[in-house]
């Protein structure tokens, strides 16, 4: 029972941080580094991806009278399919919200700087 609440409470923390290292990083004056927690993500849903598709048993045809095994390379059936789509897209949601973060902040940070401009130009 502690433990378990123990946990929830270390993955809130966690993601937490995680959110407020992004605004910290969105916040920069370099472009590039708010877009490094949404790549990470998203290479990790690729893997994740690609770990179905590579992990998925090889079928094999075996003849009774020769004793002998032809590994033949399986055709992705639908369901597998649906399963990599599922899973791209379970994976992506925290690049998504990651992403959304990015584009809020550099938003708020454009039209700042639009309005230092604009008052700057008032002034002279």
């Amino acid at each position: 029972m502690i433990k378990t609440i123990l946990m929830a409470l270390l993955s809130v923390l966690l993601l937490t941080g995680v959110v407020f290292l992004q605004i910290f990083f969105s916040k920069k004056d370099n472009k590039w580094l708010g877009l490094i927690l949404p790549a990470i993500t998203l290479i990790i849903s690729i893997m994740a991806t690609l770990g179905l598709i590579l992990y998925t048993p090889v079928a094999t045809l075996t003849e009774q009278g020769y004793k002998t095994i032809l590994n033949t390379v399986q055709i992705p059936k639908v369901a597998t399919i649906f399963k990599m789509f599922y899973i791209f897209f379970i994976y992506n949601i925290p690049t998504a919200i990651l992403l959304g973060v990015y584009f809020a902040c550099r938003g708020k940070l454009k039209r700042t700087r639009e309005i230092e401009k604009m008052s700057v130009q008032d002034l002279e």
